[in-house]
C-alpha cells in the first residue's frame, strides 16, 4: 500500500491525510468544493479524541482557538429568558471539563495547514467511477485525468459519492430522525459577549452564540419534519424551506431569517444516521460520517471522524501493505465505539442520565489495543 485517495478534505479526510503522510504512503485528496468549506457550527473534540489530537501534534494548537464560552440562557417563544446557566451549554456541555469546543472551520484549516507538505490536495474535483482489481483501484474525476491508486478511502461526509459508486444507493443505509439543521453565520447584532441564546417553541428553535472574538454570530436553526426528497439540494431552495418552517417564531426571527438569506455560509441537512454492515469493499473504504454518521445531535461527529482516522491509519501500518486485513482490524475496533456515539442520539433521556452516556462513550475505544 503506497498510494491513497481521499475523498474529502473536512475532518476525517484531512485528519487521515496528516496520519498516513506521516507513515510514508503518498496521499491525494480530493474534495469537491473550490476551497476549503468555511462557516459551520462549533464541534467538540471529547475524549479518547483529544488524544488522537495530541498524537497528531495538534492538540494545542485546537486549545488556542477553543471558544470562550461563559454560559447561556433558554428562552421561551416570546424571547424570555426562563434558564440560565454559567455551568453548560447546549453546544458544548460541562464548560469545566477538559474536552474543546472550537468552530468546525478552525479544526480543519489546522488540520490541512499540518497535512504534510507532499500532500497533493484536489479542490474543485470529485470522484465519478471507481474500477478496481486485484492490482489497485482506477479512479475516473469529473474533470482531472483517470488514475490509478492502491486504495480510496470516502471520507465525503453524509451524502458520499465513494459511498454509492462502491455500496449502492444512499436511502439503503440511512436513518433520518425527524429533524431538520441549518446553520449560517452573521454579524453579531445582538451584541452577544461569549453567551449563548437558545429559544423553542413547539418543535421548531434555534441557538444563537458569538463567535471570532464576539464580531461574528453562528446561527443553528432546527425544526421536525420529514427530509426532502432525494437530489434536492438547492441552496436557494433550502433557505426558502427553512425560512418557511421557521417564519411562525417570534422574537427576533425577522432580523434572523434577513440574516439568513444573506449568509454566504449556509448548510442545510436532515438530521440523519448511517447504519452499514460494513465499511469496506474490497480497496475501498469509509471514514467518518460516509460510513458511520451519527449526527450533529450526538455531539460525537468530529471525534468519531478524528478517531477513525486513527484507527483507520493505525490498521494500515500494522498489516504492512495488506488492506483486507487493516480493514478487518478497523471495523472491528471502531464498531462498538460507533454505536455506543450513535445511540447518544436516539436514546439519550436527557439530564443527568445523558451526561453520564457522554462520558462512556467519548472513551469507550483504547487507542493501543
Amino acid at each position: 500500500m503506497k498510494t491513497v485517495l481521499i475523498s474529502g478534505a473536512g475532518v476525517a479526510g484531512s485528519a487521515l491525510a496528516r496520519l498516513l503522510h506521516r507513515d510514508g504512503v503518498t496521499v491525494t485528496v480530493v474534495e469537491h468544493a473550490p476551497v476549503m468549506r468555511p462557516g459551520g457550527q462549533a464541534v467538540d473534540i471529547r475524549g479518547v479524541a483529544l488524544d488522537v489530537t495530541e498524537r497528531m501534534g495538534l492538540l494545542a494548537q485546537a486549545r488556542a482557538h477553543r471558544t470562550r464560552m461563559r454560559g447561556m440562557s433558554a428562552l421561551d417563544g416570546d424571547g424570555k429568558e426562563i434558564h440560565r446557566s454559567t455551568e453548560t451549554t447546549f453546544s458544548s456541555g460541562r464548560l469545566a471539563n477538559d474536552d474543546i469546543e472550537l468552530l468546525r472551520e478552525d479544526l480543519v484549516r489546522i488540520l490541512h495547514e499540518h497535512a504534510g507538505a507532499d500532500v497533493e490536495f484536489m479542490f474543485g474535483d470529485r470522484i465519478t467511477a471507481l474500477d478496481q482489481d486485484e492490482d489497485g483501484i482506477r479512479v475516473t474525476f469529473e474533470h482531472g485525468r483517470p488514475r490509478t491508486f492502491d486504495l480510496v478511502v470516502g471520507a465525503d461526509g453524509l451524502h458520499s459519492a465513494v459511498r454509492r459508486l462502491s455500496f449502492g444507493p444512499e436511502k439503503q443505509f440511512t436513518r433520518h430522525l425527524g429533524m431538520h439543521l441549518a446553520i449560517f453565520s452573521a454579524d453579531n447584532f445582538l451584541a452577544l459577549d461569549n453567551w449563548q441564546l437558545w429559544l423553542r417553541d413547539g418543535e421548531a428553535g434555534y441557538g444563537i452564540y458569538p463567535v471570532r472574538d464576539n464580531t461574528q454570530l453562528r446561527i443553528t436553526f432546527g425544526f421536525a419534519g420529514e427530509p426532502l426528497p432525494a437530489g434536492h439540494r438547492d441552496a436557494e431552495q433550502h433557505k426558502q424551506f427553512v425560512a418557511d418552517r421557521m417564519a411562525t417564531l417570534r422574537w427576533e426571527t425577522p432580523r434572523l431569517l434577513k440574516a439568513l438569506r444573506e449568509a454566504d455560509d449556509f448548510y442545510f441537512d436532515a438530521m440523519t444516521q448511517v447504519h452499514m454492515d460494513r465499511w469496506s469493499n474490497g480497496r475501498t473504504v469509509l471514514l467518518g460520517d460516509a460510513g458511520h454518521c451519527a449526527s450533529p445531535l450526538s455531539g460525537q461527529g468530529t471525534s468519531l471522524a478524528l478517531v477513525g482516522a486513527y484507527v483507520l491509519a493505525d490498521a494500515l501500518r500494522r498489516a504492512d501493505g495488506d488492506h483486507r486485513t487493516a480493514f478487518a482490524c478497523y471495523d472491528k475496533r471502531m464498531r462498538p465505539f460507533v454505536e455506543l456515539n450513535q445511540a447518544l442520539a436516539t436514546e439519550n433521556p436527557g439530564g443527568p442520565a445523558a451526561e453520564a452516556s457522554v462520558e462512556r462513550a467519548k472513551n469507550a475505544i483504547a487507542l493501543d489495543d
